[in-house]
Order: structure tokens, then C-alpha cells, then sequence
């Protein structure tokens, strides 16, 4: 790992290096305070002439392809991203002609140095490259004002940041030579250097990734770009979708049936390294099992089984009404003995309305359901671990959650004894 302190703006500037956000990457995340603040020190610049201000470190991974330097943004992607948004505003106001410049070819410097590969075509022009989610958002930037995509936080702060600097609180000139002297550590990866650890150390700071991105991360940076690539579109896009972005919580539950334990939410992403380094499994059959875990999921969040069963259907809208989300990985477990043909669409149906009456019942008599998750999260491997089989898998699981009651009836009693 080879780290060097140098200027942004040559960090960035050259016709053949284009800034990669891989797919692992979250999307672009700073806000409008984030933007201002940055802003403010630009400020603060131009009345500091003799100083720098340290804009953080960059971490990538340099990868030729074809003449073109590919450099593979692992840490910094938020600030490259937002400086290219700031950039594109005052290019864009300059040839609006709603500002001007003492140097008549500052647009085209900025345009050409920093955003553009003037002699590249298409979607090869452009010299930034976020993540899929935020890249057609971006390109609309460079085009009509029109066609921009108002939902994207690209755009959000894009506009933030073309009316901040109409306001003229500092000249272009002072604006353009204030983001000349910013100043980073920039750290370039060498062979064998281990980017999961690296990233890892570097984002216990900052705006704090989701459990889920660091999953994301965790299953994608490993692999070469174009293992990347097909792994995040074949599997993880579609774990996302499954989930509605809900990937922490579905590992959670996901962790809670492969270990007959729940982490804690903060804890998500640590338990499943440690699944996945303990089992065994490639990348490839983790992706496997969690996408077709998330489908499970995804009836569950619907509400739409898709079994040909309207009341299943109603019961799985009443249970998400009730907001007892401890029952999940026993139900995606019952889908999943469904999906393997070991049980029928009428037995799912039976099992999740028995579900529903239990926890209707505990919820009219108000019992505490602090205990659910202990009931729950083992009972399906107590039901076939009666003879090992799915055979009268209803009759069994009656048994089991009587049992489960008998045994905490009987701990309230003997704990009411000893009050």
C-alpha cells in the first residue's frame, strides 16, 4: 500500500485515468449540510490565501484496461463524487452565462481536466463513474436541465450547489483556486494488500454504513471487476429488491436460521463473516442461499405467497399487521419445506393460521413477547427432529408450541412462587 499526500484537483486531473465506484459501493449519500460545509471551507479558503485545507484520504485500486487507468475508488467515492458535482455547477453556469470568469478557457479547463474525456464516445466520456443506481442520474447532469432526475440526491445536491454559488458570496475565481488548494492522502493499493480490512478500518468513522452495505462489501470487493459485476446484477440487486432494501434485517433472520441465533442488529455483519468464513460455502453458494432465502422473504413482505391460497394470503397481511417480526425464520423455513415439495400449500396455509391464532392470543391476554423469539426461532428443527421426517408436520408442530406453553406456564407459576 503506497500513500502519498497531494492536490485534489491533480488527484483527479488526466485525460486517461477514469474513477471507478464499484458495485459493492453504497449509493452517493451526502446531504445539502454536507455540501454547505464543504462550501463554507472553500469559503474560509479564499480568506486563508496561504493555506491548504485536508479533504481526507482516497483509497483505490489502480487497474489498467486498454491505454485507460482504471482507478477503483474503495474509500472517498462520497467526496470525488460531491467535488465533481461542484465542478459540473460552475462549468454549467459559466456556459449559461450566468457567471464569468477572468480566464476565458476555465470552462473548457474544467470540463475537459476534470469531468470529460473529450475523445472518448457515449458513456466512455465521462470520467467519474458511480455506482449503477446513481449513474444515469449523473449523466442527465450534463445535459438538459429538463430531463434532470429530481429524486436523486446527485441532483438534490447538484442544484444546492449551482444556486449556492449564483449567490456570489465568493467569485468563481476565488471558488476555482480554494478547490486547487484542497489537499488529500492518496492511497493507492498494491498486490496482496487486503481491501475488505482496509475498507473495514477506514469506515469506523464517517457517515456509519448499514450492516447490510457492509455485507454488500464484504461478498463483492473480493472478487475481480467483472465477478463483481455479475454477482451484484445475478444476486445481490435482487436480494435487495426481494428485501425492499431491507438486507439487515433479513440477515438477521436469515443468521437466525442457520445458526439458532439472533445477533444483534449492530452485529449483523460480524455474525455473517463469521457464518460464512465457519462454513465452508464459496461466495457463489452464499449468494445462492440468501437469494433464494430473500424470495422467502419477499411473500412475507407482500403478503402475496403465491401459492393459489387466498386466505394463506390474508393471514400473512393479518400477522404483518401484528408487527411480530420474531416468527419470520420459522416462516421462511415452512416456505422453504414447501418450495423442496416436502410439505403441501394447504399444510403452509394450516401453519401459519395456527401461528396466527397463537400470537392473537398471547397479544388479547397481553402476554410479554420478549419469549417469542425463544419459541420460534428453534421450533421447526424440534418438529422434524421428532423422527426426522416432515410427515404429519402440522400435528407435530401443534405438539411442540403446547409443549413450549406448558414449560413457560410453569416458569411464571414457579417464578410467581418465589415473589
Amino acid at each position: 500500500m503506497q500513500g502519498n499526500s497531494e492536490l485534489l484537483t491533480s488527484y483527479l486531473e488526466g485525460s486517461k485515468i477514469r474513477y471507478f465506484v464499484p458495485v459493492y459501493q453504497r449509493k452517493y449519500e451526502w446531504k445539502t449540510e454536507n455540501c454547505l460545509q464543504l462550501y463554507k471551507d472553500l469559503c474560509q479558503l479564499t480568506r486563508d490565501t496561504d493555506t491548504k485545507h485536508f479533504f481526507g484520504s482516497i483509497v483505490s485500486d489502480v487497474v489498467p484496461n486498454n491505454g485507460i487507468f482504471e482507478r477503483h475508488v474503495i474509500d472517498g467515492q462520497q467526496r470525488i463524487t460531491t467535488i465533481s458535482l461542484l465542478l459540473l455547477a460552475m462549468h454549467n453556469a459559466i456556459a449559461e452565462g450566468k457567471l464569468s470568469s477572468s480566464d476565458e478557457n476555465l470552462q473548457d479547463i474544467i470540463y475537459e481536466t476534470f469531468l470529460i474525456s473529450k475523445f472518448k464516445k457515449g458513456d466512455e466520456r465521462f470520467r467519474l463513474v458511480p455506482v449503477e443506481a446513481d449513474r444515469d442520474a449523473y449523466h442527465k447532469l450534463f445535459g438538459s436541465a429538463d430531463e434532470y432526475d429530481q429524486s436523486s440526491n446527485l441532483t438534490i445536491n447538484y442544484n444546492f450547489f449551482y444556486n449556492l454559488i449564483l449567490q456570489k458570496a465568493i467569485s468563481l475565481d476565488e471558488l476555482y483556486d480554494a478547490i486547487n488548494r484542497l489537499e488529500i492522502i492518496n492511497i493507492t493499493l498494491d498486490h496482496g494488500d487486503n481491501a475488505q480490512l482496509i475498507f473495514e478500518s477506514l469506515n469506523s468513522t464517517g457517515l456509519a454504513l448499514e450492516e447490510g452495505d457492509k455485507i454488500r462489501n464484504y461478498v463483492l470487493m473480493g472478487q475481480n471487476p467483472d465477478v463483481q459485476e455479475q454477482f451484484f446484477n445475478e444476486y445481490w440487486k435482487k436480494i435487495e429488491s426481494c428485501t425492499q432494501d431491507q438486507v439487515s434485517d433479513f440477515v438477521r433472520d436469515y443468521l437466525s436460521i442457520k445458526e439458532l441465533a439472533t445477533p444483534n442488529m449492530s452485529n449483523v455483519y460480524s455474525a455473517f463473516k463469521q457464518y460464512v468464513e465457519k462454513s465452508g460455502l464459496s461466495i457463489k453458494e452464499v449468494l445462492d442461499d440468501l437469494l433464494k432465502y430473500a424470495k422467502y422473504y419477499e411473500k412475507m413482505l407482500t403478503c402475496k405467497s403465491e401459492l393459489g391460497i387466498q386466505e394463506l394470503d390474508d393471514c400473512l397481511y393479518r400477522i404483518k399487521r401484528l408487527d411480530i417480526v420474531v416468527v419470520k425464520p420459522f416462516f421462511m423455513e415452512v416456505l422453504r419445506l414447501n418450495h423442496d415439495g416436502k410439505i403441501s400449500a394447504e399444510d403452509v396455509a394450516r401453519i401459519f393460521q395456527i401461528t396466527e391464532n397463537y400470537l392473537f392470543r398471547r397479544n388479547i391476554c397481553e402476554v410479554p413477547t420478549n419469549a417469542l423469539n425463544k419459541v420460534f426461532i428453534t421450533i421447526n428443527k424440534e418438529v422434524l427432529r421428532y423422527d426426522n421426517t416432515t410427515n404429519d408436520y402440522i400435528d407435530k408442530f401443534v405438539y411442540a408450541l403446547e409443549s413450549k406453553k406448558k414449560a413457560e406456564d410453569f416458569r411464571m407459576m414457579k417464578n410467581s412462587l418465589m415473589l
